[in-house]
């Protein structure tokens, strides 16, 4: 089941902080380093964001989280988090369904790391194409993907 989350409730920012850290550190040890900016990310930083979460839940637990933003019909998928309990179950392809079907859009994009294969890969049986690639300040080469 697929719901919004109320991230500005400490209780709720705790649980997506969690699954925000046990997620972000495999997608650490996938790309090959130690510093990874979303791992930075506080439960306070999480709780006063503007960014819509919704979760997906499994047997009442919390198993996954997809951030988006909605302005001016551009849909971004800010992050996608799956809690490795619930890895290969289809879950990140069920949020990106949904974030896809549920909101009114002219384009929608995503950003990931270039090494990411996995992310990479289903971001592109969803209908997502490469458009950029660059490398920011804190050095891990990154690609933007959209989809119309």
């Amino acid at each position: 089941m697929i719901i919004k989350l109320e991230n500005s409730n400490e209780i709720v920012a705790n649980q997506i902080y969690s699954i925000f850290q046990n997620s972000y550190k495999v997608e650490a040890e996938l790309i090959g380093v130690a510093d990874f900016p979303p791992l930075s990310r506080s439960v306070q930083d999480i709780a006063n964001s503007k960014t819509d979460f919704y979760g997906f839940s499994d047997n009442n637990c919390l198993a996954a989280i997809i951030e988006i933003t909605v302005e001016e019909k551009h849909l971004e998928i800010h992050s996608l988090t799956v809690d490795p309990k619930f890895f290969r179950k289809g879950i990140a392809g069920k949020l990106i369904s949904y974030a896809l079907e549920a909101f009114d859009y002219t384009d929608a994009t995503v950003e990931t790391a270039v090494v990411n294969e996995p992310a990479i890969n289903l971001y592109k049986k969803h209908g997502f194409v490469e458009f950029k690639r660059w490398t920011p300040s804190h050095g891990i080469e990154k690609l933007a993907m959209s989809v119309q």
